[in-house]
């Protein structure tokens, strides 16, 4: 069954998703595959669904059904065997490690890169993409670092997700290491955030060891890079990641950034750089939707005790919209108050212990709001917005907070209308009709200092009305 369905999908991609994380079993004429949860069966199905029908048929006969068998049991150790023995290697005084084996095919010249970066991330252990809770708000995003994995430096080059906190930026780029790590056993990929990148570049200056540090960085077979706005007011680090980056991708060699912001919205990066960037893939990922966040749920919930039902995770689903971190609270909070009272865990029990965080997950955005937030990314003075000015200095602004005030807001078109100085509702309609409009020619207006994209002020603005 293995050299079959390695002939159909490559030996890379059949290490990534099946060897370690699949179990294959002829019984009863029909063929089992195990697996460790519910999420990892539907990808395999939806992704190698085909392919796994057509290897079966060749191996057992067409007659034979294809089962899976949820064992988690079986894979209990799966994340810890995932990382191959790395190589012994002498380390300088930055942690340099020097004297490894030469990358797998490399194309250009022939480079020894170091692993990744020893002493970063300690105390964590990098995730798998497969246990990653995929939804609506980040789906292309996980398909992307996906397919990062499977041909690193070949497809998006540099991968650039972005993101507010706790949507899970930072565990797809675990994932991309540890499937890296697993799909090219000899290949050192370097996980690094833009606060340690910067504390090393920082000492090699000061101890005159640039030689040593640009070795690190540009002989990796790939750089994943952490919370990249991190640089922003760090100009002589920009441009030593810029070198680092061009180095990297002209070699063919992957990157991957994350950040809090679209790239376009980053103002205090270097223009070179955010060029780079705009020059690969860029995918968004939202807070979590109704959908993904009853799948987290039902992740952290697992199948520890006390036991947690579907009925109480769909309740916390409903109620609670904070981010990946703030769910995860929610029921460690759950159990350990279940634990100290000894009650079972119902919705009563759920209200009666975060009773404060349901009555304030939902924060309540009013008008004012709107017109702050307009106001602080514009620059624009405070009740420039409630004036009767009609310049397109104030009238757009003002169209953009009277949309964004319908979007986010309960306020009906009167009210708004009146709020910003308008005498009948028609304002707010005519007002939320013409930002439509920019929007979907993605028009460029001149608002406050500067000239915006009208998707980009958007984005900006909402960033500020929820923080």
């Amino acid at each position: 069954m293995e050299a079959a369905l390695i002939a159909r999908i490559g030996a890379p991609r059949y290490g990534l998703w099946f060897a370690d994380h699949t179990a294959f079993r002829h019984a009863g004429g029909e063929l089992v595959i195990s697996v460790a949860n519910r999420q990892f069966q539907e990808y395999l199905e939806q992704t190698f669904g085909p392919q796994i029908r057509a290897a079966t048929a060749e191996v057992c006969g067409e007659d034979v059904a294809v089962r899976f068998s949820i064992e988690p049991s079986q894979f209990g150790d799966e994340e810890s065997s995932a990382e191959p023995e790395k190589p012994t290697a002498k380390v300088n005084l930055f942690g340099e490690e020097t004297d490894l084996p030469p990358r797998p095919g490399k194309k250009k010249k022939d480079l020894s890169p170091p692993p990744a970066v020893r002493g970063l991330r300690t105390g964590r252990r990098l995730k798998h993409l497969t246990e990653f809770i995929v939804g609506p708000c980040n789906r292309v995003a996980h398909a992307s670092a996906q397919a990062t994995v499977e041909d690193p430096g070949q497809g998006a080059n540099p991968l650039v997700l972005h993101g507010p906190v706790g949507t899970g930026k930072t565990h797809l780029l675990e994932g991309v290491c540890a499937g890296l790590r697993k799909a090219w056993p000899e290949a050192r990929p370097c996980l690094v955030t833009a606060e340690e990148f910067t504390t090393r570049f920082v000492q090699a200056t000061r101890f005159g060891k640039q030689n040593g540090f640009r070795r690190q960085f540009r002989d990796c077979s790939a750089l994943l890079l952490d919370d990249l706005h991190f640089l922003a007011t760090k100009r002589a680090t920009q441009e030593e990641f810029l070198h680092t980056f061009d180095s990297l991708t002209a070699d063919g060699r992957q990157v991957v950034v994350t950040m809090d912001c679209h790239p376009r919205l980053a103002e205090e990066l270097m223009p070179e750089l955010v060029d780079r960037l705009l020059g690969g893939a860029i995918w968004g990922l939202l807070p979590p939707d109704d959908e993904t966040r009853l799948g987290i749920l039902r992740a952290k919930a697992g199948v520890s005790s006390p036991t947690i039902t579907d009925d109480v995770l769909k309740y916390l689903a409903r109620n609670l919209n904070g981010n990946v971190r703030e769910l995860e609270g929610a029921i460690n909070s759950v159990r350990h108050f279940a634990r100290v009272t000894g009650r079972p865990v119902d919705q009563s029990l759920v209200r009666e212990a975060l009773g404060d965080l349901l009555r304030h997950t939902v924060r309540t955005v009013g008008v004012a709001d709107v017109d702050h937030a307009i106001c602080t990314v514009l620059r624009l003075s405070s009740g420039v917005l409630q004036s009767k000015a009609r310049s397109w200095a104030v009238s757009h602004p003002r169209m953009l907070a009277i949309y964004l005030a319908r979007k986010h807001t309960a306020a009906t078109y009167g009210e708004i209308s009146r709020y910003f100085g308008a005498k009948t509702h028609s304002t707010a309609v005519a007002a939320e009709k013409k930002v439509r409009e920019w929007l979907t020619k993605d028009v460029t207006l001149p608002m406050g200092e500067r000239a915006w994209r009208a998707k980009d002020l958007l984005e900006r603005v909402e960033r500020e009305l929820l923080r």
